[in-house]
């Protein structure tokens, strides 16, 4: 079983930023993949950022130049930093680690983007 607890979220006007956190309980080290997703009342979840199995890093179009995913092993976190935040990424945020051939959630943290 994998823990993972967000942090950071919370109340932002248009154009500010924040910066999720995401604690493992585990070595992150051991992941195939991490990454974040959000999701929206009545929406399907998506990917935001992510470091996928392949290595590198992917981010969702809409996010690209504005979000910046990054880890620290020692720490065992993975963090995003959100920069220029519109209305549109109004969203709970979710952290991801995909191990053992298996998905692993966090409980989200809420992130709204309003004036």
């Amino acid at each position: 079983q994998v823990q993972l607890v967000e942090s950071g979220g919370g109340l932002v006007q248009p154009g500010g930023s924040l910066r999720l956190s995401c604690a493992a309980a585990r070595s992150i080290s051991r992941f195939n993949a991490m990454g974040w997703y959000r999701q929206v009342p009545g929406k399907q979840r998506e990917l935001v950022a992510r470091f996928p199995s392949s290595g590198g890093t992917d981010y969702a179009d809409s996010v690209k130049g504005r979000f910046t995913i990054s880890r620290d092993s020692a720490k065992n976190t993975m963090y995003l930093q959100m920069n220029s935040l519109k209305p549109e990424d109004t969203a709970v945020y979710y952290c991801n680690a995909y191990w053992v051939q298996r998905n692993f959630w966090g409980q989200g943290t809420q992130v709204t983007v309003s004036a």
